[in-house]
């Protein structure tokens, strides 16, 4: 099944370092244009990021938001214990050889070097979890994608039945329909009936009548409908061929209302253009 390239994802980890909130969204574009937002502690995950999008998708303008909050603990200072109880047996042996000597305070202690310990964040515990939770949120996004392109082929294929439905109209009144055009240039040609030959004339008549017909037009709407469904049951990116024939479908609607004489095929031709048009916007988000 096709798959859509609007989708949205966000995904969360919490630890006792602190906790990643992701997000991943997707909107069509022709191609695959991915754009990240990712803390300054992390902006090494960025290829990885892009080489797994890379991999996985193959249009759509991306956007994938990392936010990273730090627990408390990790931030606040701490007392490195082995280091003061080091300093305070070194300050007893001063103590013990100059007793006149003055001992440092609480606060000169904390300013010697090796006292005070900020705890280090583990940086890669947080990695190996963002690399994760990239990759669910990715998992999500192709399930929504592919979701959302279920539903986009549904109503792509209820407006190619209303296609079919309309050939078949104009095909089943085709006879009536030369019929009642033939009529018609006969009454205009009627005015010029006295300045041409009757064998010039019957020519004029057949040729006019033949650039009228549009059973041809007919069978190459049926044709690209048919190629329409089939590629809606193929695998991979598909939204290109099917712009592709939307056009196609478009140009044979045109030549129809163009070769309209009748009001049948006119209204016909119509319907036909809106259909297409409906379709051509759907398929604007299908990858």
């Amino acid at each position: 099944m096709p798959h859509s390239m609007t989708a949205f994802s966000r995904q969360t980890h919490e630890a006792n370092w602190g906790s990643l909130q992701l997000e991943l969204r997707s909107v069509n574009q022709r191609y695959l244009e991915p754009h990240f937002r990712l803390p300054d502690a992390l902006r090494d995950l960025e290829p990885h990021f892009r080489e797994a999008m890379r991999q996985r998708l193959a249009r759509g303008k991306v956007e994938c938001s990392l936010r990273f909050d730090p627990a408390e603990g990790n931030a606040a200072p701490g007392i490195n214990a082995d280091q003061l109880a080091a300093l305070s047996r070194a300050l007893e042996q001063v103590r013990a050889q100059l007793p006149e000597a003055p001992m440092p305070n609480a606060l000169e202690l904390l300013a010697h070097p090796g006292v005070m310990a900020t705890q280090r964040l583990d940086l890669e515990s947080v990695k190996t979890a963002a690399l994760e939770l990239f990759d669910t949120a990715l998992n999500d996004l192709q399930t929504g994608r592919a979701r959302e392109g279920e539903r986009l082929a549904e109503l792509i294929s209820d407006r190619l039945q209303g296609v079919r439905e309309q050939v078949a109209v104009v095909r089943a009144h085709l006879p009536t329909i030369l019929e009642r055009q033939r009529k018609q240039l006969i009454e205009r040609l009627e005015s010029a009936r006295a300045e041409l030959e009757p064998q010039r004339l019957e020519a004029e008549m057949v040729m006019v009548a033949q650039k009228a017909d549009v059973a041809e037009e007919l069978d190459r709407l049926e044709t690209h409908v048919t190629e329409v469904e089939r590629q809606l049951k193929q695998k991979g990116p598909i939204g290109r061929r099917l712009d592709f024939l939307m056009q196609e479908l478009n140009r044979e609607a045109n030549t129809l209302s163009s070769k309209a004489i009748v009001a049948d095929t006119t209204r016909c031709a119509v319907e036909l253009k809106v259909l297409i048009e409906q379709m051509r916007e759907q398929i604007q988000n299908l990858e």
